[in-house]
C-alpha cells in the first residue's frame, strides 16, 4: 500500500498543491492527509465535482498552477459539463489532475463484487475517460513505478494543457481515518430517523436519501415489522433523493411525500429546493451532521450555513428546526398536516454502528415492490 503523506509530498514536490473533490471512501486516507496537512485555503471540499473542477480552473488562472480534483467515478457525472466545455484542448486548455476512486473496479477484465449503484459506473469508468480524451493511468498498491508513470502523466497535462486522471483502485493507500469532529448534538442519525418514523403517518411517502441513511431507515423498518418496500431508498444519484421525492409529490397530490435527505446531499444540489418549496404536498427533511458521514466524515458546509434562511428564501411554506426527539416529533407532525410544503432541519451527530447492513433486494427488485406499494395505497 501507498502511504498517503508520501503520496502527497510526492505531488507537493511535482508541482501539485491545491486540492478540491468531493470525499470517496476509496480516497479517504488520501482525503484524511489532505485534510490534516493542507491548509484551508488550499483544500475546498466542493459542493459537487463540477464545482471541484471549476474551482481547480480558477486556481490555475490565477497562479498558472495546476491544481488536483478527488472524487468518486460515480461523480464523473457531475464532472462531465466543466470537463468538456471549459477545460477541453478544444476549448480553454486547462490542466488539472484528477484522482478517481474506482468503485465497481475490474481486474484482469473481471469486476470485483461491488454494491448495485457502482457495477455499470465501475465497468465504464475507463471507456468514459476514453471518451472524454482525457489520458489516465489505473493506481493501486502493487502498481509498478507508481511515482514514474505519475510524473508521465502530469509532463502530458502540463504539455498538452489538458485534464488528466488517475484512477485510483481500493486498498491503495494505506488506511487512516478523519479524526471524529466534536458534537454537541446527542442524537445520531439513527437516532433521528427512529423519531421521524414514529412522527410519520403510515400514509405518508417516503424517499430515503443515498447512503447510511437509507441503510439505516431499512433496518428501523425490518424491526418495526414495517415492509422497507413501502420506502424509496435511493442507493446512487447522491443529491437526487430531492428530485426524486418531487416527482412522486407531482405525481400523487393527494398525498403528502417526505425526502429525508442529508446535509452534502442538499448542498451537492441546493439549487433542487427551489422545486421543492413550490410543490405543497412536499415534506424536506434534512439530517445535518455536518459531514460526508457515509464516506469518511469529511466536513460539510453543513454547520456553517443558515439552511434555515435558506429554506425561506427558496419559499417552503413552513420552515423549522430540531435536534431532540421531542422537537422531531413536532416539527414532522405539523408538516404532516400542513396545506404547504414544509422545510425541516435535523442536527445531529456523526456515527454509525458498525453492524449496519444493506437491503436484501435488488435495486430494480425494489423498485417493483415501491410502487406496487403505491399501488395497494390508492
Amino acid at each position: 500500500m501507498i502511504a498517503a503523506d508520501t503520496f502527497l509530498s510526492f505531488l507537493d514536490r511535482e508541482g501539485i498543491r491545491f486540492f478540491a473533490g468531493v470525499p470517496d471512501s476509496l480516497l479517504q486516507s488520501f482525503c484524511a492527509e489532505v485534510s490534516r496537512s493542507i491548509p484551508a485555503e488550499r483544500n475546498v471540499i466542493a459542493a459537487n465535482e463540477g464545482s471541484a473542477i471549476a474551482l481547480a480552473a480558477g486556481y490555475y488562472l490565477g497562479t498558472g498552477n495546476a491544481g488536483c480534483v478527488y472524487l468518486q467515478n460515480s461523480g464523473l457525472g457531475n464532472a462531465v459539463n466543466p470537463l468538456t466545455s471549459l477545460m477541453d484542448p478544444e476549448v480553454y486548455g486547462i490542466p488539472v489532475l484528477m484522482m478517481i476512486g474506482w468503485r465497481g473496479e475490474l481486474v484482469d477484465g473481471i469486476q470485483l463484487k461491488d454494491e448495485p449503484q457502482h457495477v455499470k459506473q465501475g465497468r465504464i469508468t475507463g471507456p468514459m475517460l476514453d471518451c472524454l480524451d482525457i489520458p489516465y493511468e489505473i493506481l493501486g498498491a502493487k502498481t509498478e513505478n507508481p511515482e514514474a508513470r505519475v510524473i508521465a502523466l502530469l509532463a502530458r497535462m502540463r504539455n498538452e494543457s489538458r485534464p488528466v486522471a488517475l484512477v485510483v483502485r481500493k486498498d491503495t493507500f494505506a488506511a487512516a481515518k478523519n479524526p471524529a469532529a466534536a458534537s454537541r448534538y446527542r442524537m445520531t442519525r439513527e437516532d433521528v430517523l427512529k423519531a421521524l418514523v414514529d412522527a410519520l403517518p403510515e400514509d405518508v411517502i417516503v424517499v430515503g436519501t443515498t447512503g447510511k441513511t437509507s441503510r439505516e431507515l431499512y433496518e428501523i423498518r425490518l424491526a418495526r415489522g414495517r415492509e422497507p418496500g413501502h420506502d424509496f431508498l435511493t442507493v446512487g444519484a447522491m443529491g437526487h433523493a430531492l428530485q426524486i421525492a418531487c416527482g412522486l409529490a407531482l405525481a400523487r397530490p393527494e398525498r403528502k411525500v417526505i425526502c429525508i435527505d442529508g446535509d452534502g446531499a442538499f448542498i451537492m444540489h441546493m439549487g433542487g429546493s427551489t422545486t421543492a418549496a413550490a410543490i405543497p404536498n412536499l415534506i424536506h427533511a434534512v439530517i445535518n451532521n455536518g459531514a460526508h458521514d457515509s464516506v469518511g466524515g469529511q466536513p460539510t458546509k453543513g454547520f456553517d450555513i443558515d439552511m434555515l434562511s435558506i429554506a425561506r428564501a427558496c419559499g417552503y411554506g413552513s420552515v423549522r428546526k430540531a435536534s431532540d426527539a421531542s422537537e422531531i416529533d413536532a416539527a414532522i407532525r405539523d408538516a404532516a398536516a400542513s396545506q404547504n410544503s414544509s422545510f425541516v432541519e435535523i442536527c445531529a451527530r456523526t456515527g454509525a454502528r458498525d453492524n449496519l447492513g444493506r437491503p436484501k433486494r435488488t435495486p430494480a427488485e425494489a423498485k417493483v415492490d415501491f410502487m406496487a406499494s403505491l399501488g395497494e395505497m390508492r
